[in-house]
């Protein structure tokens, strides 16, 4: 089974159709249910949880063949982008506590700058903490990667 999170978004809309096409089990994870029921009548398994919760992640993330993560963009960032660090480390530590087969993380061009990207910068951070995984081959930086590479 993948977990998909932003399922009711453009890429992790588009990721979970494409798992259902192959024919492969898939668990939506979402802020609210209601606004995925149509998934839900797809067969998709809704699962409720929060990026910035390690432990209602790491529930969705158990017993998973791969995972698709991404944070919110935040448009406003503080400097440092404490935002998106937060969540990055939450992520990091729910996928090393309930380790999948892998985790996906769709990156962008830019993104393995340190600096000077603006909003960018958000997904360096998210690539730099689950860069941080304990066990090995876990991230994949492009949406392929949660196919087995295809």
């Amino acid at each position: 089974m993948y977990a998909i999170m932003g399922i009711t978004g453009q890429v992790g809309g588009a990721a979970a159709r494409a798992l259902l096409k192959d024919g492969k089990q898939v668990r939506g994870i979402v802020r609210d249910k209601a606004k995925a029921a149509e998934w839900a009548k797809q067969g998709v398994e809704l699962v409720t949880a929060d990026a910035g919760d390690a432990h209602s992640l790491e529930a969705a993330f158990r017993g998973m063949e791969g995972v698709f993560v991404m944070i919110p963009p935040f448009f406003a960032p503080e400097p440092g982008f404490p935002e998106a660090q937060a969540l990055a480390a939450s992520l990091r530590q729910a996928s090393d506590a309930a380790r999948p087969g892998r985790v996906v993380v769709l990156s962008s061009i830019g993104g393995q700058h340190d600096r000077g990207l603006g909003l960018i910068t958000q997904l360096h951070i998210l690539e730099g903490a689950l860069g941080l995984l304990s066990y090995a081959n876990a991230v994949v930086s492009d949406i392929g990667g949660l196919f087995g590479g295809r």
